[in-house]
């Protein structure tokens, strides 16, 4: 007599690399990045050249940096309104501070750091106190920090605007830092992209290596099942809140550097392309799933399509109906890759 051969545990069933490529959250960016840069490169021989990957890598690194930030913010299963907004607050201290109050640019970048956490945590604690949901507090804190960028700057200034932190103490140094160049293969890249890079892969190992990632994906999965795990839920949303307005610190004071001026009403409306960018890498809305790899590469997307437009000759209008489509496939896709990770599991 036979005895029936115990079945596989799935925790140990071997997976085939083949499969593990398929299940990849930023699989669909990846095939839509090759897309558009041959669809754009047989338009332009500009935007093929390193000179034109150098223009249109620029802005997306900034967009890539706060993209890798929301989609982590999203895979925890929360959003971030207010990201767009923050950006402006943070150029705006860093420049009042030192334009206006005199303050050496290198304690007004840290000053513009500490409001910065504290609008991540304002929302965190928010959230998880509250039970509110994260759309709401943050349009409220959006809301918020757009009326006081433009009353705070016209009551100081008396403008919308604050300029000349070129003339600012330790300007030149962190102009190297933050608003620089370097050159590769004979073409001048700006230091952003570096600070994007330099984002992404410490997402990307948080994500996959660290406890702190394990916790991010249980709570977006399901935070009462990963509470009840001993996952510290509230903890880990606050951080992720906390993370975002880091971010937004970090391209503020990008911008405020190489631009040396700041207007008050200065990222609004971002916040939804960074989404956007993360939801082309992968993310789910429902959270629980993504990937910060993907997230840049959506943001690569983004700069890709907004240059290469420009680059064809098109009338820029048109990048909008662009963007939409490009949403719409990368959330088709992202449901039927995620159907297809849930089907290989079992």
């Amino acid at each position: 007599m036979t005895t029936a051969a115990p079945p596989v545990d799935e925790r140990v069933a071997e997976i085939s690399r083949l499969r593990r490529i398929l299940v990849r959250p930023e699989l669909g960016s990846v095939v839509g990045a090759i897309v558009v840069f041959a669809f754009f490169a047989t338009q332009s021989s500009v935007f093929r050249s390193l000179d034109g990957v150098a223009i249109w890598l620029d802005p997306a690194s900034t967009l890539g940096i706060m993209a890798v930030a929301i989609a982590l913010l999203m895979i925890g299963g929360e959003f971030d309104l207010s990201a767009g907004v923050m950006t402006g607050t943070t150029g705006l201290v860093v420049v009042i501070l030192a334009t206006e109050y005199g303050w050496n640019i290198w304690a007004a970048i840290f000053a513009s750091l500490v409001v910065a956490l504290l609008i991540g945590a304002f929302n965190g604690v928010m959230v998880v106190k509250t039970g509110l949901p994260s759309f709401i507090v943050t349009l409220g804190t959006f809301l918020m920090l757009q009326g006081l960028n433009l009353g705070v700057t016209k009551a100081i200034t008396g403008t919308v605007q604050v300029s000349g932190l070129a003339r600012a103490p330790g300007y030149d140094a962190a102009k190297s830092l933050f608003a620089g160049t370097f050159t590769l293969f004979g073409v001048h890249f700006r230091v952003a992209i570096l600070w994007w890079i330099a984002v992404a892969a410490v997402a990307t190992w948080v994500l996959m290596r660290t406890k702190a990632g394990n916790w991010i994906f249980a709570v977006g999965g399901n935070a009462a099942a990963a509470r009840s795990v001993g996952v510290p839920a509230a903890r880990t949303k606050v951080l992720l809140f906390m993370t975002v307005s880091s971010a937004a610190w970090l391209v503020g004071t990008i911008n405020a550097v190489r631009f040396t001026s700041v207007q008050a009403n200065i990222g609004i409306g971002q916040e939804l392309i960074y989404i956007v960018a993360a939801v082309i890498g992968g993310c789910l809305l429902t959270g629980g799933y993504g990937s910060a790899i993907g997230a840049s590469i959506g943001a690569l997307v983004f700069g890709m399509a907004a240059n290469g437009i420009v680059f064809a000759g098109w009338d820029a209008d048109w990048f909008k109906l662009f963007l939409g489509a490009m949403l719409l496939l990368a959330v088709l896709t992202n449901n039927m890759i995620r159907r297809y990770a849930e089907e290989a599991r079992r």
